[in-house]
């Protein structure tokens, strides 16, 4: 909480840390949480400074992509302490949102779109926050102790926290897995003031299995448990703000919102169970829709249809490049060709650009008469008919 609350109207119940630990847990689950686990929040030395270690690498590497804002507040996103110095204990908080199939099975079907499992349902930093809220608000009442909530929005390792509270551990796709969820969780974090029993960390499961680093399309992984976020697909349909890289586009394929492939292929999801908060389940609007229809998507709609998603927040213009680089990986030119004409003519350019490269791999006649009737100012869509013409002569 960014603030303090009112001050209680009751004196404050006494607890001790066993007791209120487990007052902690117990309210957390009837609030919907799927389990919770507790960390300290003051690092050890040493594993603050491979955690700085690890950090520095990463960026200096320029892992991170246009993500400059990783670089920033080091220390404190490395050390919960640092982050908040009042915090002593770390109340880390996990919610399933498991699908009921697997993700991967639109990925045949090139006319349609493929949306990440978590991007499908309700905003889930919304669904978290009201909980986490409530927890605090609980804390704060019955007890008066001090305390913040995070959920995705502070300079917080939460993985590594995760870890840290006995969730389950970072695979080789730099994700949490859980022995009990798989890969699909949603993870919060409330800091608390008051030192509590904490929980074992757990320790790493994956052994020999090289099943994530193997599937990614992208070859996203460098090493195991190192993510070049520069060639991820969730990072290039939903971080990146310009054109994706040539060689990486139809590698894409039909995925406009994020990708599942590491996550849905570990072995340890036979042990995942489907989200049991309706928050999460799909709405339609995002369960496998039709490419051709999104592209028709102007600002008004694309809003209002995705209100309370995930995908609002990237906008059109980075929604409808996705939808034009699917549109050129579809191989269905009856359906797509259509759709991609219209986004030629769109008022953006970075959709225009993406609409040119859709053309040139369904259409690739028709690039040269398409370019000589375009009236086209802005130079990086110019770049990309250039671009075109030069690859249609080489067909």
């Amino acid at each position: 909480m960014t603030r303090a609350p009112p001050i209680p109207k009751r004196p404050p119940r006494r607890a001790s840390p066993g007791e209120l630990r487990d007052a902690i847990r117990d309210k957390a689950l009837a609030l919907g949480f799927d389990a919770v686990g507790f960390a300290p929040a003051r690092l050890a030395p040493e594993a603050r400074r491979q955690r700085l270690e690890r950090l520095a690498a990463f960026v200096q590497q320029g892992f991170q992509g246009d993500m400059g804002w990783l670089a920033d507040r080091a220390e404190a996103r490395v050390d919960p302490e640092t982050l908040w110095p009042g915090a002593r204990t770390v109340v880390s908080v996990v919610m399933n949102y498991g699908p009921a199939s697997d993700p991967r099975a639109v990925l045949a079907d090139g006319e349609r779109a493929a949306v990440s499992v978590y991007a499908q349902g309700r905003d889930y930093h919304e669904v978290m926050k009201t909980r986490l809220k409530a927890l605090g608000r609980f804390i704060w009442d019955t007890y008066h102790h001090d305390l913040k909530v995070f959920v995705d929005t502070a300079p917080l390792m939460e993985k590594l926290a995760a870890q840290e509270a006995g969730h389950g551990w970072q695979g080789k796709h730099t994700n949490l897995v859980s022995r009990q969820f798989g890969s699909w969780l949603f993870l919060g974090e409330l800091l608390l003031s008051v030192d509590v029993p904490v929980d074992e960390p757990e320790r790493d499961h994956c052994g020999q299995c090289r099943a994530c680093l193997d599937i990614c399309p992208t070859k996203a992984f460098p090493a195991p448990y190192k993510l070049d976020a520069r060639r991820c697909i969730s990072y290039l349909t939903i971080e990146h703000e310009g054109p994706s890289d040539p060689d990486l586009r139809s590698a894409l394929g039909n995925r406009i919102y994020g990708c599942d492939d590491c996550l849905a292929v570990c072995p340890w999801n036979k042990f995942a169970r489907e989200a049991r908060v309706s928050d999460f389940a799909p709405r339609a609007v995002l369960d496998a829709p039709r490419l051709a229809e999104l592209a028709r998507l102007d600002d008004v709609t694309f809003r209002t249809r995705f209100a309370g998603t995930a995908v609002k927040r990237i906008g059109r213009e980075r929604f409808l490049r996705n939808v034009a680089y699917a549109l050129g990986n579809s191989a269905a030119p009856a359906t797509s060709l259509p759709a991609v004409k219209h986004l030629l003519v769109d008022a953006s350019p970075l959709v225009r650009g993406a609409a040119v490269w859709a053309l040139s791999r369904l259409a690739p006649t028709e690039v040269g008469s398409r370019r000589s009737t375009a009236e086209e100012t802005d130079a990086i869509v110019q770049e990309e008919w250039t671009l075109a013409l030069r690859e249609g002569a080489r067909r």
